[in-house]
């Protein structure tokens, strides 16, 4: 990595909405003097972007090495909701990420995890009471209240619900909300609470009436939630109340891009370029009060280069004034990382995923591509010797759930549709929120092999058929210590053998599997206790009469 101390180009100002050529001047990591300058190469200077609400875990990747591949897209930091591991591993966990990150130039703006576990209804390895979210809040280096999934919680005003928010407020911090489907009065009540965000909205209609409740919205396109097509209107209606999020990335797709793409897709559709880039640049840094620099005099020399404001083609970007990335390439050299781990979990036999059939119709979940919220259908149970089993000429599959955090355990075991696997099955113990091993196959002993791969690992993904193929992830059961573009090739190689010997339609199986044990998404998910009802908010079970 290098310091510049002067870079010329044609400066992008997003406060006052104009562009002009310059010299960008820096000292000491700070922008001292931005010099009006007549002669200028043809390339472009503006704000690094932010991604305003991510779980870097989802990357498969420690914060350091999820760094060098988010400075490539022109990412300069992140707001980052360390949930993942603290359901894992706790306080201990988020102070982690937080010394992770503070390894490398980049800008991690961690917040203090307010559902751990994300609800009562699941095994997890930590629980983080409001105690433990002050203590948290009392620190420097946490900057928000990360999300309140809990939302039923917050409408029936749960007292440790409302004391954890409060503990943001009067620390002057910023509470971040997750409200899907949350509307109307309901949504009204919620951000009365002091909620202040939302990227749970599934439609344009929903995102307006959290928009009059006062919420700020973060537009959302991840791995598996992607909901840029039906939101990006409303740059048209209510640009200064907008940012964009990724919420979770996985590492294939964060080496094809970041924030830098739904820049890029706004700009082609003709938005208004101010209003995009200020979503990108500006608003998360001035909702939460980021030192992230905008391009300003006496601000961090946190920028980028582009060479062109519609291609949006990333040349450089600099960290307070450090090269970080140039032509796709980045500056940031690997740090070691240690990986704290809690995983008990033991082999399993294929007959723990035996069900027996106890009546002639069942409720299966449907997994939707691209999506978080899952359906939920009645089915006729297929049977073979008074056991249910999975039927995959009709896209019925079974779906396991097993405790990670105990050497033995009773698997959960409910079914599913929309995988499409033909044989085979697949498994991780990235499975949110408490991370427990999920897994989807065509048959118990199917099951039982993704299981044990995953399990011989303390912690990976998996899919089996002919043979068995398995990417470990021994931080925490969540992330990679390999290189980022390692894992990239690893993860793709893993998600085209489930698509292209297996059989499934999905664009990102394991991803989407992750999400079938988020028990605060609609509408039927599985825990490790059993089949869940998100809309009554209780577990059903899994055949009716």
């Amino acid at each position: 990595m290098s310091n510049s101390p002067a870079v010329a180009g044609h400066l992008v100002d997003l406060h006052d909405r104009d562009i002009r050529p310059v010299t960008v001047h820096v000292q000491d990591g700070i922008i001292n003097r931005i010099e009006p300058t007549d002669d200028v190469p043809d390339r472009y200077l503006l704000p690094g972007f932010i991604d305003a609400h991510i779980h870097v875990e989802s990357a498969m990747l420690p914060p350091s090495e999820f760094a060098r591949a988010a400075v490539v897209h022109g990412t300069v930091g992140t707001v980052s909701d360390p949930h993942e591991i603290a359901n894992v591993l706790g306080v201990e966990g988020v102070e982690y990420m937080i010394k992770d990150g503070a390894k490398v130039p980049f800008h991690f703006a961690f917040g203090a995890p307010s559902c751990v576990p994300a609800t009562p209804f699941e095994t997890s390895g930590a629980e983080l009471g409001p105690d433990a979210v002050s203590e948290l809040l009392d620190r420097d280096d946490v900057s928000y209240l990360s999300e309140m999934m809990n939302y039923p919680g917050v409408l029936d005003g749960a007292p440790d619900v409302l004391a954890k928010i409060r503990a943001a407020q009067v620390r002057d911090k910023p509470v971040d909300g997750h409200a899907p489907g949350v509307r109307g009065d309901d949504a009204q009540q919620y951000a009365a609470a002091g909620i202040q965000t939302d990227h749970e909205s599934f439609s344009i209609e929903e995102a307006r009436e959290k928009l009059d409740a006062g919420m700020n919205i973060a537009i959302r396109e991840g791995s598996a939630a992607k909901n840029f097509d039906e939101l990006i209107p409303l740059m048209d209606e209510a640009p200064d109340r907008l940012m964009f999020c990724s919420d979770d990335r996985h590492p294939d797709a964060l080496v094809e891009g970041h924030i830098d793409t739904l820049v890029h897709r706004a700009l082609a559709r003709g938005y208004d370029r101010f209003d995009v880039l200020r979503a990108a640049c500006v608003h998360p840094v001035e909702h939460y009060g980021l030192n992230v620099g905008l391009l300003r005099e006496d601000d961090p020399a946190d920028f980028i280069v582009v060479d062109d404001l519609d291609a949006l083609s990333v040349q450089r970007t600099y960290v307070e004034g450090t090269l970080v990335a140039e032509d796709g390439e980045t500056h940031i050299e690997r740090v070691p990382s240690d990986a704290p781990n809690c995983f008990e979990a033991g082999p399993v036999e294929p007959e723990a995923f035996r069900v027996a059939a106890e009546g002639p119709r069942m409720r299966t979940i449907t997994a939707v591509d691209n999506q978080l919220v899952t359906g939920a259908e009645i089915v006729a149970t297929p049977t073979a010797d008074r056991q249910a089993v999975a039927d995959p000429d009709r896209d019925v599959l079974k779906l396991a759930v097993v405790n990670r955090y105990t050497e033995e355990s009773n698997p959960a075991v409910a079914f599913i549709q929309g995988f499409g696997l033909d044989r085979g099955a697949l498994a991780s113990s990235v499975a949110h929120d408490s991370h427990n091993v999920v897994a989807v196959g065509t048959s118990d002993e199917a099951l039982a092999r993704a299981v044990n791969a995953v399990v011989r690992q303390e912690g990976g993904i998996s899919a089996v058929a002919e043979g068995t193929h398995v990417l470990p992830l021994p931080i925490a059961g969540l992330m990679s210590d390999e290189p980022h573009d390692v894992v990239a090739r690893r993860y793709t190689r893993l998600s085209n053998y489930v698509q292209e010997e297996l059989a499934s339609p999905m664009d990102a199986p394991f991803m989407t599997l992750s999400f079938m044990a988020l028990l605060v998404i609609p509408h039927l998910k599985l825990s490790d206790r059993g089949l869940f009802d998100g809309d009554s908010f209780g577990f059903v079970d899994v055949f009716v009469d």
